[in-house]
């Protein structure tokens, strides 16, 4: 089996000039991966490049892949992904992850910046403080989610979990959702990306498909993006994906 040329003209745009060592010691894998990933999967719906390669950066921190992350975040800079969204990407990772998982992954991240001669630290994108970072979270918290549905769950919550929420809002939403550099509608696909990518978090998975869905991001968009994942996921975690986006948009 060969490269097609497909497959091969999207590598050499992502990656100029780059001579795979796997070509070398692994030719048939690195023949049916690229044709696959670069050419039967790139083939496949309407994400712009950009998009897609935001939501596969997010994906491979979830799955902790550092060193395809670290590769493939040279592509994304290549075609046009800047660094303050390459960075919201990994900042939008911290709520959802745990900085134990992100914290390498910043590291890379700076690393890679410096070496393309990107000044660090780059412009500052929050848009909060101590004292608006609760109000404000809250509101995009409830545009996302629904004013109904966090009404509830701050009435219902235990007291002794009553915390929680107030995180949720003032961190989760509060210092990480308000912030520029990247719109609503894509934060909420990284986290979905995140979330399938993790796995076992199916009914947060729901919870955000339902998100995606009031913020613009329709049924398509979600499968493009479960398709566009899928050679960096498996294919375990990308059909628990789609059940739940088939459930949670049946409904």
């Amino acid at each position: 089996m060969a490269i097609s040329d497909q497959a091969q003209k999207n590598h050499d745009e992502m990656f100029p000039g780059h001579v795979s060592t796997l070509a070398q010691t692994d030719p048939e894998l690195i023949e049916y991966f690229d044709n696959f990933a670069f050419d039967e999967v790139l083939s496949h719906g309407d994400l712009d490049p950009r998009t897609r390669l935001m939501v596969q950066l997010a994906a491979m921190i979830a799955a902790q892949a550092l060193g395809e992350f670290r590769v493939m975040l040279g592509a994304a800079l290549t075609i046009g992904v800047t660094p303050v969204q390459v960075k919201e990407v990994v900042y939008q990772a911290v709520p959802y992850l745990g900085m134990a998982k992100v914290f390498d992954f910043l590291h890379a991240t700076n690393a890679v910046l410096t070496e393309w001669g990107v000044p660090l630290p780059l412009p500052g994108q929050s848009t909060t403080g101590p004292a608006t970072r609760t109000e404000k979270g809250l509101a995009v918290q409830k545009q996302i989610i629904g004013a109904d549905i966090i009404d509830r769950l701050y009435a219902t919550s235990p007291a002794d979990q009553a915390h929680i929420q107030r995180y949720l809002s003032a961190n989760c939403f509060g210092d990480h959702y308000t912030r520029g550099g990247i719109d609503v509608p894509t934060r909420e696909l990284l986290t979905f990306a995140m979330l399938v990518a993790l796995g076992g978090c199916e009914p947060q998975v729901g919870s955000h498909v339902t998100a995606n869905i009031r913020v613009g991001n329709d049924r398509a968009v979600l499968i493009d993006v479960l398709t566009q994942l899928l050679p960096y996921i498996g294919y375990p975690r990308t059909l628990n994906g789609l059940r739940v986006v088939t459930e949670v948009t049946a409904a």
